[in-house]
Order: structure tokens, then sequence, then C-alpha cells
């Protein structure tokens, strides 16, 4: 009796996600304003919760949940929750990585072209009236290997896009035998021994938090562009910043920053402007965009239909 199943939803979503649960016949409650502490005093009522990355599911959270089934997260990645803890309390943790994978893919090369060709330099140059050809020279993706971090759903659908070019692709994961047609898995000596373009596809863990620094850059036999549509958290910005303005890196496109609140929706934990962020804005050879690598209009209605499929799946197969 699905009808029993109490959904509690703490983010907007697609609505194609409230008509298809309603009709698969669960109960399903919004709560789109209250506090963390006003959901905590309610959540023993629910079977099920539905979040994006508004706050923090922590044990505090889950031990006040009661009845809680299922975690369900519109997104790939489950690091607002406590996994390990949830899991202790036999809650089914269900992500949606195959929603947005595709969407990460094309914002991925997007900025790679983009900062081959300084798009953006010379779309602000003509906008004020210069016309510099040779200072807006570009570099082809063709004959470069590109090396991707992170083989999962999201690296997966970048290689995919890249069979188009004549690249060689080469992938590293903390997983075995990954690799696949699109990417021949290395070790992370060979990795940085031959990339010329890294592309971050990772979850953010205590095991990539702050990956990149100087000693991980400096390990890179050639200078390299780098791309990450991750998590900002798994760079540490001043590092990288240090590295552009010596030459080893020679451009970055980054989707996510470090100084991202948890919730993705604001930008700083403070409101200053730290100096490895300043260095970001004015340099020609970055590209920023704020978290929408994988927020595309096709991925929104995708990412709530993968999620009510997992959710009707749970109590129906």
């Amino acid at each position: 009796m699905l009808d029993k199943i109490k959904i509690l939803h703490i983010d907007s979503n697609n609505p194609i996600m409230m008509d298809q649960l309603q009709a698969a016949g669960f109960t399903n409650h919004e709560d789109f304003k209250s506090s963390k502490e006003e959901i905590e005093a309610k959540i023993q009522d629910y079977h099920g919760i539905v979040i994006r990355s508004r706050f923090k599911i922590d044990k505090t959270f889950l031990d006040k949940a009661t009845s809680l089934q299922f975690i369900a997260r519109v997104g790939a990645g489950l690091e607002s929750i406590d996994c390990e803890y949830a899991e202790s309390k036999n809650i089914t943790l269900i992500a949606a990585p195959e929603g947005n994978r595709n969407a990460v893919g094309e914002h991925t090369l997007g900025m790679i072209l983009s900062l081959f060709n300084n798009f953006n330099q010379a779309d602000r140059e003509i906008r004020s009236g210069q016309w510099n050809r040779e200072s807006n020279r570009g570099h082809e993706l063709d004959g470069k290997t590109v090396g991707i971090i992170g083989y999962g759903n999201m690296g997966k659908s970048f290689a995919k896009k890249l069979r188009g070019f004549d690249v060689t692709v080469l992938c590293y994961d903390i997983q075995g035998n990954v690799g696949d047609a699109n990417a021949k898995q290395v070790t992370l000596a060979e990795f940085q021994q031959k990339v010329d373009v890294v592309s971050l596809h990772l979850p953010w863990t205590p095991e990539t938090n702050k990956m990149v620094d100087a000693d991980f850059i400096e390990a890179f036999a050639k200078p390299f562009w780098i791309i990450n549509t991750s998590r900002g958290k798994n760079i540490v910005t001043a590092d990288l910043v240090v590295a552009m303005q010596y030459g080893k890196v020679l451009g970055a496109g980054l989707d996510v920053l470090e100084y991202e609140k948890l919730s993705f929706e604001t930008l700083f934990q403070a409101n200053e402007t730290p100096d490895a962020f300043q260095y970001l804005l004015n340099a020609s050879n970055v590209i920023l965009s704020p978290h929408v690598a994988g927020w595309t209009f096709e991925s929104h209605k995708r990412l709530a239909q993968v999620i009510v499929d997992k959710i009707i799946a749970k109590y129906t197969l």
C-alpha cells in the first residue's frame, strides 16, 4: 500500500516528480521554507525525504528520523548526507548521476573549446572596439592528450563527447578496470607524464578534498589546462593560482569553486573576496560558471525522472 509511504520534499524540483509519485500512490508533502530544526521536529512522521542541497543530513537529523526508509538526492553527489550513519540505520540512499551526466559532459567540452579559442577574451575585446587577431590565436584540441580523473558517470559522458576529436583520452580512477573504448585507464604517474588537459569528475570525499594542490600540480611533466565540473574543494585555489602565474597551468575552466557553501546557492562563506579568487576574476585564461554544468533544462527533468523511477522501484520490484 504505497499510500502508507509518506514522502517529504524539502526542495523544489521538476513537477513531473510530484505528479508521478502522486500517481503511483505515495503520500507527498512539500516544505521548502522550514529550517533544519523545524524539519527535524516532524521528520519522524516520514518514510522518505527528497532533497537537493538545502542543508546537511547529519547524525542529529537521522536520529530524529525514526521512520525514514530512504533519502533521495536530486543530483549526483551524496556529500551532504552522513552516508555511513544512514546506511547503519538501513536507510536507502538514492542519487541520480545518470540524470545530469550528459549535461556535465557537454559543459566540460564547451569549457575546453572556449579556453582553447579565447572566446571570452575575444568577445569582450570586440565589444570594446578592439580587433586583436594575434593575441586571440587559439589552440586545436586535435593531437592533445586529455586526462579524466574520476571515470564514473560524468567522466564517461565527457569521454564519449571527445570521440569526434583526434585526441588520446586517458583516465585515472581509484577503482580498477573502469576504462573502456573511449578512455584508457592508467596509473596516476603515467597520467601525470602524458596529459595536456585535466578534467576532474570526482565526488567530494576526505580522499579527494584538496587533492589538486601544489605537489599534485608539480608532478605533471608538461604545462596543462584544467577543468573542474566536480566539486570546488577538490582544488586548492591558491595553489592553482600560483601554478597559473608561473605557467604550469595554462588555463582553467571552473564550474565549481572552493568558496561555495554546501547548498551551492551562495558563493562565499564570508563577504570578502579571497585574493586567489580575485586573480581568477581578472585572468583572461580562466572561464567561470556558477555550478551549472549539470543543471540544464533537460537535466532538470531527467534528474527528477531518475529519482522517481528509483523510488518506485524500491517499493515495487
